[in-house]
């Protein structure tokens, strides 16, 4: 039987988990996430612990991508039973740095990725991206990873990860793993666990009316016909509000009318005060 990884909660004590790893040459995979984990999660431990000699599994509720105070004072937080969760796949350290660990005093530095963040998660929650890319940078450096692991659920945040990573030159190859979804065809997020009972039933309808736009647009239907309807239809099922519903291209997330080059449909909506996004390849 597994045992439970060793918590580490100062960047002292993962440099010295990873010194010996580093001198014997060994490939180092992290998955960086804000806890409250789900089968999502466990995948990229999972593709972390194919691909990788040692697996590192970060927990940081991230102050700075949260631009509404009660969004972070509502965040899940699970370290205890995330642990559990972990056990099972012998991963190597599980590191839940403290505040301080992450934005010491005098803390003054932010990682800014232009043009991928203008856009969707990033016009509607202002600063988001920075909060993201600057935790993740020192994340990369604290964990001296040579692989890291983050799902196509957050297809933005992916590829901004991806930019900054090749633009600051940190020797790493980030991953992207496909979305797990529950039965019901809801997109696995953290989130999930503030939906009533009512509204997880009416979650996923969600990914129900993206699957409508995708098999219209096969047909050779108008996007803009295909996004008003499936609209009034959310709204209709109980969503208070559509932030977006939209192609954008794979590499540069530009705006597109139809899927011409490599692309996918991106959704986030409200509903019952929960904010659901999802994203599909088209």
């Amino acid at each position: 039987m597994n045992t439970p990884a060793p918590i580490m909660r100062t960047l002292a004590e993962m440099r010295a988990t990873t010194l010996p790893w580093i001198r014997a040459g060994e490939t180092i995979g992290v998955v960086p996430t804000m806890g409250a984990l789900h089968d999502g999660h466990l995948s990229l431990v999972e593709a972390a612990k194919k691909t990788c000699d040692r697996v590192v599994v970060t927990i940081f509720v991230n102050p700075k991508q949260f631009n509404n105070p009660d969004d972070l004072k509502n965040y899940p937080r699970t370290e205890e039973d995330d642990a559990r969760k972990l056990t099972r796949f012998a991963v190597d350290s599980l590191y839940v740095p403290n505040a301080d660990q992450m934005y010491p005093d005098r803390f003054s530095t932010t990682v800014s990725v232009d043009g991928l963040t203008d856009v969707m998660e990033g016009a509607h929650r202002p600063g988001h991206f920075d909060g993201v890319s600057t935790v993740v940078t020192k994340l990369f450096l604290q964990s001296a990873a040579t692989d890291a692991f983050f799902g196509e659920k957050d297809f933005q945040q992916l590829q901004v990860v991806r930019r900054m990573a090749g633009d600051l030159d940190i020797p790493i190859t980030v991953h992207g793993c496909p979305t797990i979804r529950e039965m019901d065809g809801l997109a696995m997020s953290s989130r999930n666990l503030l939906l009533s009972d009512r509204a997880r039933v009416t979650a996923p309808r969600l990914h129900e009316e993206m699957e409508k736009i995708t098999e219209g647009l096969a047909a050779g239907q108008p996007f803009g016909e295909l996004q008003r309807a499936a609209i009034t239809r959310l709204e209709n099922a109980g969503f208070t509000e559509v932030d977006y519903l939209e192609i954008r291209a794979n590499d540069d997330l530009s705006l597109l009318d139809t899927p011409s080059r490599p692309a996918r449909l991106f959704a986030a909506a409200w509903l019952a005060g929960v904010r659901l996004i999802d994203n599909i390849a088209i």
